[in-house]
C-alpha cells in the first residue's frame, strides 16, 4: 500500500496530504463510500455541515477498526450560523452529529463578505473552539487575500488551512502567495475542475508518457506542489485510481507544462460575490 505523505500545518498539527471527500455523496452513501476509502488506505476525510452527511462519516470511522487518531476528519461550518454563539452551538452539533470528542480540523465554509455578520466574529467563535481543545486545527475555505489579511489583521490565530478551488485551470497564485507568506496550507477542492481538464492535449500526453491516467496526473500535479487534496468518488475502482500517485514523479517541465494551462476559470462561485444562505 502507498504511504500518504503528511504536511505540518503551522500549529504542529500534521494532515495527511491525499484525503478522501464526501461533498455530493448521498447522506445514505456516505458510510459505505467512506468505509471503502479507508479500506483503500485513506486516512483523510473531508465532510462540511453542508453537505448533510457527517453521520455517516463518523459511523464509518467507527466501524472501520481503525483508532479514532489514526483517521483525520475536516467539518465545515454552515453558511447560516456565522454569528458567534450560533457558530459554536453548530460546532458542537457536528461533533455530536459525527459522534466525536474532538475535530481534527474546522473550517468556516465561506467568507460571506456581503451578509451584515463580519467572518472576523465568526472567526472569534472558531479561535474558541480550538482554545478550548475541541479541534486540534481551525481554518477558513474559499477566502481571498484580502479576506486573509483583515482576518489576520483582526485576531490572534493565523488559520492553518484555507480551502480553495484550485485546479490546472485555475492555479491561484495570488491566493497561494499570500498564504505561503502566512504559513497557511493551501487545500484543493475541485482538484480536476469536475473532469474538464481531463481531456486536455498536454495533460492527457504526459499521463500516455507515465502510463497512467490523466487523473492520476492532475492530483500528482497538486501533491508536488503541495496541496492538500480529497478527490471525490463513489466507485472503489476511481478510489483505488486516485489513490495510486505516488509511486511516480513529475519532472519539472511537466509540472511547468500543466501550471501554464491556467485559465482563471472557476466551476464554482466567486468568494467574493457568493453570499448564499440556506
Amino acid at each position: 500500500m502507498s504511504t500518504v505523505p503528511t504536511i505540518d500545518l503551522n500549529n504542529g498539527v500534521s494532515i495527511p496530504q491525499l484525503g478522501f471527500g464526501v461533498y455530493q455523496v448521498p447522506p445514505e452513501d456516505t458510510k459505505e463510500a467512506t468505509l471503502t476509502a479507508l479500506e483503500v488506505g485513506y486516512r483523510h476525510i473531508d465532510t462540511a455541515q453542508m453537505y448533510g452527511n457527517e453521520k455517516g462519516v463518523g459511523e464509518a470511522v467507527r466501524e472501520s477498526g481503525l483508532d479514532r487518531s489514526d483517521v483525520f476528519v475536516t467539518s465545515k461550518l454552515n453558511n447560516g450560523f456565522h454569528a458567534y454563539e450560533d457558530a459554536i452551538a453548530a460546532f458542537d452539533l457536528s461533533l455530536e452529529t459525527l459522534g466525536f470528542d474532538q475535530l481534527d480540523l474546522f473550517l468556516i465554509h465561506w467568507p460571506l463578505p456581503g451578509i451584515d455578520i463580519d467572518f472576523v466574529e465568526t472567526w472569534k467563535a472558531l479561535e474558541e473552539v480550538y482554545r478550548a481543545g475541541k479541534a486540534k486545527a481551525i481554518g477558513v475555505s474559499n477566502f481571498q487575500p484580502t479576506h486573509l489579511r483583515r482576518l489576520i489583521q483582526e485576531s490572534e490565530i493565523v488559520p492553518a488551512v484555507n480551502q480553495i478551488e484550485v485546479h490546472p485551470y485555475l492555479t491561484q497564485e495570488d491566493v497561494r502567495a499570500e498564504c505561503t507568506e502566512h504559513g497557511i496550507a493551501i487545500e484543493a477542492w475541485s482538484p480536476i475542475a469536475q473532469g474538464l481538464v481531463l481531456d486536455n492535449p498536454a495533460i492527457t500526453g504526459i499521463a500516455k508518457e507515465h502510463d497512467k491516467t490523466a487523473a492520476q496526473v492532475v492530483l500528482r500535479w497538486h501533491i508536488q506542489r503541495g496541496d492538500i487534496i480529497f478527490p471525490k468518488s463513489v466507485t472503489r475502482e476511481r478510489v483505488e485510481e486516485n489513490f495510486e500517485i505516488f509511486d511516480f514523479e513529475l519532472p519539472d517541465g511537466d509540472m511547468g507544462l500543466i501550471t501554464a494551462l491556467n485559465q482563471d476559470q472557476r466551476t464554482g462561485p466567486n468568494p467574493d460575490e457568493f453570499n448564499w444562505i440556506p
